[in-house]
């Protein structure tokens, strides 16, 4: 007998509120981290590159990527932002903002470390020279 898909319960595979079911790891296709994650905080921001408006990637690229790619091209994100807007992991996101990343759609500007930032002491300094004139 031939199989049927209109057979199966789809109760199971959709439902009305949350929509169709797919897994983190099928949105990464099993990976769980990018080359560049290590570059992406919460706090860095995505933003689109003009490449980014022309519409055919918007038909070739997955909803997530799309829908990334949309938000980013309204105004810069943070990666919290687009996890949030999302309802994905933080790690999900990573891995989606990387392939985009690659594709050189968007580009990542990431914040200054404290650690490169100059002392507070030295700023007073220059405040103070520059009254001094």
């Amino acid at each position: 007998m031939p199989f049927d898909p209109s057979a199966l319960d789809h109760a199971h595979w959709f439902d009305d509120d949350a929509g169709p079911v797919v897994r983190p790891y099928a949105m990464t296709r099993g990976r769980t981290s990018h080359a560049g994650q290590h570059r992406l905080d919460l706090i860095a921001l995505v933003v689109a590159e003009p490449a980014a408006d022309d519409p055919v990637w918007d038909m070739t690229l997955s909803p997530e990527h799309a829908h990334i790619l949309g938000l980013c091209r309204e105004r810069p994100q943070s990666v919290a932002e687009l996890a949030a807007d999302l309802d994905l992991a933080v790690g999900v996101v990573r891995v989606l903002i990387g392939d985009l990343v690659d594709e050189e759609l968007v580009h990542v500007t990431r914040p200054v470390p404290p650690a490169e930032l100059p002392d507070e002491s030295i700023l007073r300094e220059v405040i103070d020279g520059l009254r001094a004139l």
